[in-house]
Parts: structure tokens; sequence; C-alpha cells
């Protein structure tokens, strides 16, 4: 086929479904209108459409009573009805950023891994693992007998330089006093090398430096062990930390003492209250979140170092107009809202904060008690008057329940 043939073949179809669309189409009218068309000239190109669209108003209206009863009531041979049937729903207040949750891992509030403070070979374990035991006891002993020794000769050169001294105090007359005075130098000589070989002999006993519960004892008895071996590890867990972190715009909402409620993973269902012990003094750079330290009460003694918490806090939080997500609808302009005010409709732009599926926060013009409409919105207009259906309003009352 010639291609002009073509051309006009093609020009035939796209007329004769123009043609189809006026004529059978209902609103075909409005759309040209909202496209810029003049009235002039849609009353000229699409008189037939309206009239249809009036005649069959009634039979849509028994499969769509809101939408096609407004539909089939706009036009008056050939002119605007401005009373459009809508649903509205009032505007409520929503909350947002009111609540916190986190994921933190605990810790006992004190923890040591106890270290001998001299190499040698344990000699006997005075504790297992799991008791309770409390600071000076003694958990382990390492072999002694050198410092015994040692002891008991700085004991003997004490004893000698006393009497050296004393023998010199009483014959002053018959001594210089140069050696009077050496003999009291080596008295307190002798008697810091008692000290010393005492404190050497206390080091051979292993001793706790906190109150706390026993871990697991990794060593026995005949081990040689040195200072950079740990003997076994306290915990002192009569209160659990436990560490998280929260996102950057909650830096300048937690405060120390804050509430805090926590939930361990291996015992569901049971809150355990704390408060918060410690902010961070800066923010993560990497994560944008801020380090937090809350203390939780474990006098019955139900938790574990270690253990993953669910961490919660309450917030008075950001207080927003709450609107049904069907009532929100876009321009080339943005998000807006119908807003109904003296049965005349209003156009209000919206700012969407947060989109959750019962409902949307939005930053507007809008306040508690508000009526948007929610159910016919395409034949909504600015300051066009609207009628509320008092059978779709229960309708979406249901829908919503």
């Amino acid at each position: 086929m010639a291609f002009w043939k073509q051309f006009v073949l093609s020009l035939i179809v796209i007329i004769a479904g123009f043609a189809a669309w006026v004529f059978f189409v209902p609103g075909a009218g409005d759309t040209m209108r909202d496209a810029g068309i003049p009235d002039s000239i849609v009353s000229k190109i699409a008189p037939k459409a309206e009239e249809t669209a009036d005649a069959d108003a009634p039979a849509r209206a028994q499969g769509q009573r809101g939408e096609g009863q407004g539909q089939g009531n706009r036009r008056n041979g050939g002119g605007r009805n401005n009373t459009v049937l809508v649903a509205t729903q009032a505007v409520v207040q929503g909350v947002v950023n009111d609540r916190l949750n986190a994921i933190g891992t605990g810790d006992a509030i004190r923890s040591v891994a106890v270290t001998p403070q001299a190499s040698g070979t344990i000699r006997e374990i005075l504790i297992k693992s799991g008791d309770r035991v409390k600071a000076g006891q003694v958990l382990a002993k390492l072999d002694s007998e050198e410092q015994v020794i040692a002891r008991g000769q700085a004991d003997v050169a004490v004893k000698s330089a006393v009497e050296k001294s004393n023998l010199y105090h009483n014959i002053k007359s018959s001594v210089s006093r140069m050696d009077v005075f050496d003999s009291e130098i080596a008295e307190q000589g002798a008697r810091l090398q008692l000290q010393a070989a005492e404190l050497n002999l206390a080091r051979r006993n292993i001793t706790a430096p906190i109150d706390g519960i026993v871990g697991i004892v990794p060593v026995n008895i005949g081990d040689n062990v040195t200072t950079s071996i740990p003997i076994v590890t306290l915990d002192d867990r009569s209160e659990i930390l436990v560490d998280y972190w929260v996102p950057e715009r909650f830096a300048n909402t937690v405060s120390v003492g804050q509430p805090v409620e926590a939930m361990s993973v291996a015992r569901p269902g049971q809150v355990f209250s704390g408060v918060v012990e410690a902010v961070d003094n800066r923010i993560d750079a990497a994560s944008r979140t801020l380090r937090l330290r809350a203390r939780i009460d474990n006098s019955s003694d139900e938790l574990r170092a270690g253990m993953s918490f669910s961490v919660s806090m309450k917030f008075p939080g950001d207080k927003y107009p709450a609107v049904d997500p069907v009532s929100v609808q876009w321009d080339s302009q943005g998000s807006f809202v119908w807003q109904v005010n003296d049965d005349k409709s209003r156009k209000v732009r919206v700012s969407i904060v947060q989109r959750n599926p019962d409902f949307v926060l939005v930053k507007a013009d809008l306040k508690d008690g508000d009526v948007i409409v929610t159910q016919g919105l395409q034949r909504v207009r600015e300051g066009g008057a609207v009628r509320v259906s008092a059978d779709v309003a229960a309708t979406a009352e249901v829908a919503t329940q």
C-alpha cells in the first residue's frame, strides 16, 4: 500500500477513535477543559457526550453510588453543576519520632579478668565456676617455698640489725656517732627487706579484686602461669550495662537518667526497666549514630553479660496532621488534599512526613477536625460546591474498621 494511503487510513482511524471517546466516555468534556480547551469549543465538539453522561447517570449510580452520581449530576444542558457528591474524613493528630527501638549488647556493671601478680606454678585452686566471692578472697595459690625462705632471711636480718643498733645506743660513749647512725640505717634497710619479702610471699596468693561471680576456670593445678595469663573472670552482674546506638536526630533528645525498657532475646515478653547511664560525646561519622549506655537492675540475677537486648525509649515526639492515604493527590506542583469548608472544596498543599498503612502524616495548614475528601476526588474542583453522601461516608467508615 502506498505511503499516502497508509497515512490517510491512520488519520481516519485516529479521528474515529477520538470521536468515539468524545461520544461514549463520560467526562470527556471535563478532560478537554482540564487540558486547556475553551468551553466554547468543548460545547461544540462534545455536546452529545455530555447529554449521554446525564442519561447514563442513573444506571451508573446502581453500581457506584457515590462517584457515579457526582459524574451524572455535574452537567445540566452542557453547563456545569457545582455540587459534587463526596465522602469525607476528619483530620486527626499523629505523632512521629515518639518511640525509639534499638538492639544492644549487655555487659556486667563490673567485670575483671584476674591474672597473677607473679609467675609460678599453681599449687592450689580454691574456687569453681559459679561461686560468689568477695573482694580479697583467695582464689588460687602459687608455689611459695622460695618466698618463705626469703622472708625468713629478711626476718633474721632485721633482728640482727636491731640488736646491733641497740648495742651502739647503749655504748655511745665508746663508739663514734657515725657508727650509731650507720646501725640505725642498717636497721631501717633490714626492715624494708622484710616488707619486700612479705609482699612477694603475699603475691603468691591470687585474690579477688571485686565482689562477683566466678566464670569458667581455664587453668589447673600444676600449670605454670605468668602475669599475662588470666586465671578466671569475675562478673558483678547485680546490674547490667547495655550499649546501643541511636540515630543522630535523637542526639538533643536523650539525656542521662532517662527511663528505658529492655527485653532480652533469651526471655521474650519479660520487660526490664532501667535508665540511661551515659551518653557518648560524639556522633559516629560512619554510621551517623550516637552511642548510649543503659543501666538495668538485675537483682534477681536473671540476666547475663553478653546477652542481646531490644531497648526502647519513649519521647514526646513531633505532632503532625494525619490524613487518609487515599485523600492525598498529586499534580504538577506536588501533593495536596481537598478540604471541605462550608460545603466548598479547597486545595491544601501538603508535604508528606511519614507514610503508614492506615494514615499519612503531613506538614500542612490543617488542624484536628478539618474535613478532608476521601472519595469522589475526580470531580472536586477548587472552590466547587460539594455534598457529603451519608451512604458513601458510612461505607468508608466500615472499610476503615
